[in-house]
């Protein structure tokens, strides 16, 4: 397959995992580099890179799981609008086993409540024109990389005049928590290995003051075996030379200015606002709300969600997110907490880094 088999090829692993040996040492002490995208997670574990990586290198996972990122509080207005009379709830797969407070949608599902589980959000806009006496509220999730067909579908409900469908809107934006997870003490990043889809959508301008102000390099890296060890050889140069600067290996599918028309839908439709990330807090313009425009698609502004009162959760879901730990560090793991009975979003996601781990145990890390 064109594109694919290319960076599949092992004859061209080898000679990159060599130099990558001969580079790593050089340094002058152990790095630790962070992969940002969940994808980038699961394909490190998937080629078995991580045992091949040399002893300096070490990689951390971070917020790259959109499900992962969730806060508590958003999970539980799902699941209470679940309970709204007259609503049906859409979501991804995912999404259904996250643990609310109190319940998840799976199980409010399992209790006879209207919660579908649909692989696009022009599913959800179509349930709602056949079902034109009920409201359909979209639990609407992701990066920067799905938002745009958030956007698209909601110009296309306005246009059509759908007016029973509605979003909750937990859209994030992944450089603020790239600024957030620099600032933070507990963790050290020495360069992060940037996500390939969302930078299919904003490109490489934001990610430049993250270099500069921080001096910490990046580079917007590929998901296959050859990309990612690319990825790490560019990453580990720029260590070498003493200079901080954002580099793109995934060159066939991310232009330097991203892609225009997804963001002119994204900012038709949003505007950055405060949001919160599970393990980060809230950050400022992290997140995306409606614009006055389209706020009448807020299921928010249509029904009132009384959430239940916080509970303490060992679950440290949230300090994996940060890589101040690995998942092998939280007690919960692999004992109480497992893929059947999940305890935190981590281990749900089939991009949670919790997941990954459980399912490649064993690894160096």
């Amino acid at each position: 397959m064109k594109f694919v088999d290319e960076f599949r090829n092992r004859d061209l692993v080898k000679p990159l995992l060599r130099r990558l040996h001969e580079r790593a040492a050089t340094l002058r002490r152990p790095v630790a580099f962070m992969e940002v995208c969940g994808t980038h997670t699961m394909a490190m574990f998937r080629h078995g890179l991580r045992q091949l990586l040399p002893p300096q290198v070490r990689i951390v996972s971070g917020p790259g799981c959109p499900v992962c990122v969730t806060s508590q509080r958003d999970i539980d207005t799902a699941v209470g609008l679940a309970d709204q009379p007259d609503c049906i709830v859409t979501s991804f797969g995912d999404m259904l086993k996250v643990p609310g407070t109190e319940a998840s949608l799976g199980s409010r599902r399992a209790s006879g409540r209207d919660v579908r589980v649909v692989y696009s959000i022009l599913d959800a806009l179509a349930i709602a024109a056949s079902n034109p006496a009920q409201r359909v509220a979209h639990i609407a999730i992701g990066f920067e990389t799905t938002a745009p067909t958030t956007a698209a579908a909601l110009v296309r409900a306005r246009r059509e005049k759908i007016s029973n469908f509605f979003i909750h809107s937990v859209h994030k934006l992944v450089p603020p928590a790239l600024h957030a997870l620099l600032r933070n003490p507990r963790g050290r990043i020495d360069g992060f290995i940037l996500p390939g889809h969302v930078s299919t959508i904003i490109g490489v301008r934001p990610y430049q003051t993250i270099a500069r102000r921080y001096r910490t390099p990046c580079v917007i890296t590929g998901f296959e075996a050859t990309d990612m060890l690319q990825g790490l050889l560019m990453l580990i140069e720029q260590i070498q030379k003493k200079t901080a600067r954002v580099e793109t290996q995934y060159r066939r599918c991310v232009h330097p200015n991203g892609n225009p028309i997804a963001r002119g839908l994204m900012n038709e439709v949003f505007v950055a606002s405060d949001t919160e990330w599970r393990g980060l807090g809230i950050l400022p313009k992290s997140g995306l709300a409606l614009r006055r425009a389209y706020r009448s698609f807020d299921i928010l502004r249509e029904v009132k969600v009384v959430l239940p009162r916080p509970r303490p959760n060992a679950c440290q879901c949230g300090e994996v997110l940060q890589g101040v730990i690995l998942p092998a560090a939280c007690s919960l793991f692999k004992k109480k907490c497992t893929p059947d009975n999940p305890l935190g979003p981590c281990m749900v996601s089939s991009e949670g880094t919790c997941a990954a781990y459980y399912r490649y145990g064993g690894i160096r890390d």
